[in-house]
């Protein structure tokens, strides 16, 4: 899940470009039988958006997959993450000839189209290959779910945790004797703690994205906060502003005290963020599980955890990955069971997927040994019950306009050219746009 290079020109261009891509989909898609159809193979195409770490496990289970269901011809298509995937995932499936199953970000889901840009799930079916409602968390569950139809299967969730250096935690005293991070409750525990490391290293014990071109981070880290202390951005149907004013500022407030007493790294990029952390010059990192590859691949000393509950709810900032079934003009048969049957051993078969630090959606892997044994990848698996992704809204979600928006917004309140107050002034007018905006891929949100 780790973030490319996304400009703001490019996720408008994207979302605004449907028309124009509309050959995009028989491009990708291709209309010639292979050779695999032709040897009395079901064809069975995926496309999905994981580079790096997750795409080295991606290919993993695919092998795994293609290895067990020889009489399945598996095709599958890695597309640039973000705006130029979901753009051409859209225009597949607005020209009916999409492939039989996609990857997703569950929060997107609302403003994708749900009944014309994607097909339902086939319930029954799932059933048949033992995949029932009940495996998954439920609100992670009911947000796949669209007017009364399943259009999403949660993969993972993966959400915003903290990784702290286990060395340098422990000369500031707060590891526990099996050399766990000793649990933090509320923000003058977890200000304690950060001052307790900026006595032993000299430097500021926190880093997190705080600028660059596009940076997400402090909209991530704002959310986290805020969704704490109770609040939302939107109205449940994502149609609506519903900021509580009091709250965002407190949470607007914390963050900005962290840099202001040196607590945390002021002026940091997505890439700056990972070295600091990774030279050992802080104790603890606020990013997505993601990063979790670039630290065991360097031998840092860490371990992860949960955000600590600072403001009364343990909530975290999320999205999930999901399985969709983009829109075909003649779904059925068997590529389509082929489909059904793919997305339920993937479920089922997500103890490779969760090495690269997502917690899997599907629950009886959270209690699989093998997955038990992976550390610190299960320790924070908790968190399943406790994640937060946004309000369903075209303009929300991984890669999507909000986060971009609010995410230079808020970097203003960790670098010093905004002021709480503005920055929440600002944001707010910045949501109220997006709002009045018409969504691009034709949703209902």
């Amino acid at each position: 899940m780790a973030r490319p290079f996304l400009s703001r020109r490019n996720v408008l261009a994207g979302i605004g470009g449907l028309a124009a891509a509309g050959t995009l989909a028989a491009g990708a898609t291709g209309c010639a039988a292979p050779q695999a159809v032709a040897d009395g193979k079901t064809r069975l195409r995926y496309w999905h958006l994981f580079g790096g770490g997750d795409g080295v496990n991606m290919q993993v289970m695919l092998d795994a997959f293609r290895a067990e269901h020889p009489d399945i011809a598996l095709e599958s298509a890695t597309l640039q993450w973000g705006a130029p995937y979901y753009t051409k995932l859209g225009m597949a499936g607005a020209g009916g000839r999409a492939p039989e199953v996609a990857a997703l970000h569950l929060a997107r889901l609302a403003g994708f189209g749900p009944g014309k840009l994607l097909d339902p799930f086939d319930l029954d079916l799932l059933a048949e290959h033992g995949v029932h409602a009940d495996d998954f968390p439920e609100g992670i569950w009911r947000r796949g779910a669209v007017d009364g139809k399943q259009y999403a299967i949660p993969l993972d969730t993966h959400p915003m945790v903290l990784f702290y250096n286990t060395e340098v935690c422990e000369k500031a005293g707060l590891l526990a004797a099996d050399k766990t991070l000793r649990p933090i409750e509320g923000a003058e525990q977890f200000t304690a703690a950060l001052r307790a490391v900026k006595k032993v290293t000299g430097q500021p014990a926190l880093v997190t994205e705080t600028l660059g071109a596009d940076c997400i981070g402090p909209w991530r880290l704002f959310s986290t906060f805020y969704s704490q202390l109770g609040g939302t951005m939107l109205s449940p149907d994502g149609k609506s502003l519903a900021v509580d004013d009091a709250k965002a500022l407190t949470a607007l407030k914390y963050m900005r005290m962290l840099v202001e007493e040196g607590l945390a790294v002021r002026r940091v990029d997505y890439a700056g963020a990972i070295g600091v952390f990774n030279n050992a010059k802080t104790g603890f990192y606020l990013n997505g599980e993601w990063e979790i590859s670039s630290f065991l691949t360097t031998r840092l000393p860490f371990s992860m955890t949960r955000v600590p509950n600072l403001f009364g709810r343990p909530t975290a900032q999320a999205d999930c990955h999901a399985f969709v079934l983009p829109h075909q003009k003649e779904r059925g048969g068997k590529t389509n069971e082929a489909a059904h049957a793919f997305v339920a051993w993937m479920l089922k078969n997500t103890v490779e997927w969760a090495k690269g630090g997502h917690v899997p959606a599907y629950l009886p892997t959270l209690e699989r040994p093998d997955y038990l044994k992976l550390t610190p990848q299960s320790a924070y698996r908790s968190v399943v019950d406790d994640v937060v992704l946004d309000e369903p809204a075209w303009f929300a979600g991984s890669a999507s306009m909000m986060w971009i928006e609010l995410g230079a917004v808020f970097s203003g309140v960790l670098t010093g050219s905004r002021t709480p107050e503005n920055a929440l002034t600002e944001a707010k007018a910045r949501v109220r746009t997006l709002l009045e905006t018409p969504n691009p891929f034709g949703g209902a949100a």
